[in-house]
């Protein structure tokens, strides 16, 4: 069985492809998905894909992945620059994250250039688009294979 990977999604990102499209990209949600899930099966993940506008479902989705997946890839959307809430289920949920936002943030309004999220990733793809989606992936896929306990059978 493959090792999971869960990539989150928070508000507003069910709209990509309709909203801002000159910032975020004409691809929709379901593009993105498909992607993940493509580039999880070549590096050997299984990808659990899931978007939320509201905070709660990310908080309880960051904390199922506990002991369930061998990491996250998290979009808060604007949840990043407020969520005491996120950063806590991170710190305990005990997997590594990698932070994504599709546009760089550090270019755009100043309220989005804090993020409770960073100080606690294990890494942050800005201003990429949805390729940033593809790098987190495969950056995880090497980590926990990294970790992964040498084959005996081979050894």
């Amino acid at each position: 069985m493959n090792p999971v990977v869960y990539v989150l999604n928070g508000p507003n990102l069910n709209l990509l492809g309709v909203r801002e499209p000159a910032v975020y990209g004409s691809l929709t949600l379901d593009d993105v998905e498909a992607m993940a899930r493509k580039t999880g099966e070549e590096v050997g993940l299984t990808i659990e894909f899931r978007q939320s506008n509201h905070e709660g479902d990310l908080v309880d989705w960051i904390q199922e992945s506990r002991g369930r997946a061998g990491g996250l890839v998290l979009n808060a959307g604007a949840y990043t620059h407020t969520s005491v809430a996120i950063h806590d289920a991170i710190l305990a949920c005990g997997v590594p994250v990698i932070e994504v936002h599709m546009s760089n943030v550090h270019a755009r309004e100043s309220f989005r250039h804090h993020s409770y999220v960073s100080p606690i990733a294990a890494g942050v793809i800005v201003g990429l688009g949805v390729d940033g989606y593809e790098f987190a992936i495969r950056a995880l896929a090497r980590r926990i294979d990294r970790r992964a306990p040498p084959d005996l059978a081979t050894a």
